[in-house]
């Protein structure tokens, strides 16, 4: 992905990841369109970022989907970067029957959204030049989260669906996965203030500075993720989920 001269849309750009990553661009030499639900957050985001658009958007609806790809393509129609941020994580107890609309909306929005919104956007974006997706995944994509066992599935699914298009999509569109590990934003209640966790400017700082060159890594990885990222492959995958299910 070129660093600087591109549009670029960041949905779930209200706040934490999706924020940072946006004003990182803008003030790179980009374009960029954040979306969400909340139209107050999103100006938060674009405020003093000239270069900052805000358009709403439900990455849960697929209606709304469809409507906001129209509107986007029209008012940027060099829209050339997609960046499928927008997620919700949300603690489970699946150890007896329950009520599963947590569960339905996390897959609604962090794994029907990012599928959805690629299928409404891929033939505008195999059109333009130097076209890519950029699909935020998690380390808990290849270590659950027991605690967490929908949100976790999610993000191995939006992992394993961001490679099978990075193959199909070879020489037309770049794919690049961005799988953070945890980031003190607030994604749950309390995130932001968990120590061990990284803080959020860090991982901003890590993450983008490999977007600065060229190329780009399929994967974007911080240091800090590769304890889940390299558990399965350095024979630890059995011990950090026991080491999971006991920390949360």
């Amino acid at each position: 992905m070129k660093p600087s001269g591109n549009t670029i849309l960041v949905t779930g750009g209200g706040s934490g990841i999706g924020r940072g990553m946006a004003r990182w661009w803008a003030q790179n030499g980009n374009t960029v369109i954040v979306a969400g639900r909340k139209a107050e957050a999103l100006a938060g985001t674009a405020e003093g970022h000239p270069s900052i658009h805000a358009m709403t958007l439900d990455a849960a609806s697929a209606r709304d989907i469809a409507r906001f790809a129209a509107e986007v393509t029209a008012r940027f129609p060099a829209l050339n970067v997609l960046v499928n941020n927008a997620g919700v994580m949300m603690h489970e107890d699946v150890t007896a029957a329950r009520d599963l609309s947590a569960a339905e909306a996390m897959v609604e929005t962090n794994l029907l959204g990012p599928i959805r919104l690629i299928d409404a956007l891929i033939g505008h974006l195999s059109a333009q030049p130097n076209a890519a997706i950029v699909n935020v995944t998690s380390g808990l994509a290849f270590v659950p989260l027991p605690a967490t066992a929908t949100y976790s599935a999610t993000k191995a699914a939006l992992h394993s669906y961001t490679v099978s298009l990075r193959a199909k999509l070879a020489g037309r569109v770049e794919v690049i996965e961005v799988a953070p590990p945890g980031v003190r934003t607030e994604l749950t209640p309390g995130q932001s203030e968990e120590q061990s966790f990284m803080p959020l400017d860090a991982f901003i700082a890590e993450t983008m500075a490999q977007f600065a060159a060229e190329p780009t890594p399929p994967e974007v990885l911080t240091q800090n993720v590769r304890f889940l990222r390299d558990a399965e492959a350095e024979g630890r995958f059995d011990q950090v989920v026991a080491i999971l299910a006991k920390a949360y």
